[in-house]
């Protein structure tokens, strides 16, 4: 059996995340749920034993913000692929997957994501058939979706963690969540446009967000960002 979710769809800062974890399900954590139900550090703990369960497999897709920014592609599309970059580190053909469905047709999103495995190849294999069943809110319904939610959730976190780190280096007071309705991402970002008259590396300048903190320089409003 395995699962598959992702984290980190809405941020204006930092990159998708994609997982997929395989395994027995006597061997998924009791303890698990949608990642966005648990602490932290409870996310941290099932993390390290999953990751250390040799019985486990795990497998991470990051889908950055250039691919997020490219306008040839969409959300829904990039959920498919992330997924399917994941499910395809640690799938075999044959094999049953449950993931959580990022579309409002459950049945097209689990086609997409079954066809793009099967089309994923790596320098060792082919793509493999991999059966996959879609269904909304899958993260609270099946231990192992929601074991892969907790290890998107956990490294989406530590990739913010290090970006926020390295603009501390640079003097900043640190990037939030990267979430628009954070106000420490906020204050981010309008400081950093302030100083720099630009978005930075790690903002997705497709979303209304980054388009706000631009006009509001221009308008020499960002107080009022």
């Amino acid at each position: 059996m395995l699962g598959a979710d992702e984290a980190g769809k809405g941020p204006v800062l930092g990159p998708m995340v994609a997982a997929a974890v395989r395994g027995d399900p006597a061997a998924i954590p009791d303890a698990v749920d949608d990642s966005k139900r648990l602490s932290p550090a409870r996310r941290e703990e099932l993390d390290a034993l999953l990751r250390g369960d040799d019985r486990v497999a795990v497998a991470v897709a990051v889908v950055g913000v250039d691919r997020i920014d490219d306008p040839a592609t969409d959300m829904n599309t990039l959920t498919v692929a992330g997924q399917a970059e994941a499910l395809a580190g640690i799938a075999r053909d044959g094999d049953r997957a449950i993931v959580d469905a990022g579309d409002v047709s459950e049945s097209r999103f689990a086609d997409r994501v079954g066809d793009a495995v099967g089309a994923e190849a790596t320098a060792d294999a082919a793509g493999v058939a991999v059966d996959v069943t879609a269904e909304h809110g899958a993260d609270e319904s099946y231990p192992v979706v929601a074991a892969a939610s907790v290890i998107a959730k956990v490294e989406r976190d530590r990739i913010v963690a290090e970006l926020d780190a390295a603009y501390r280096d640079r003097g900043y007071g640190g990037i939030g969540s990267g979430y628009p309705s954070d106000p420490n991402t906020r204050e981010f970002l309008r400081e950093y446009v302030d100083r720099e008259g630009d978005l930075p590396e790690c903002a997705r300048r497709s979303w209304s967000t980054c388009d706000d903190v631009l006009a509001a320089n221009e308008q020499s409003a960002l107080g009022e960002f």
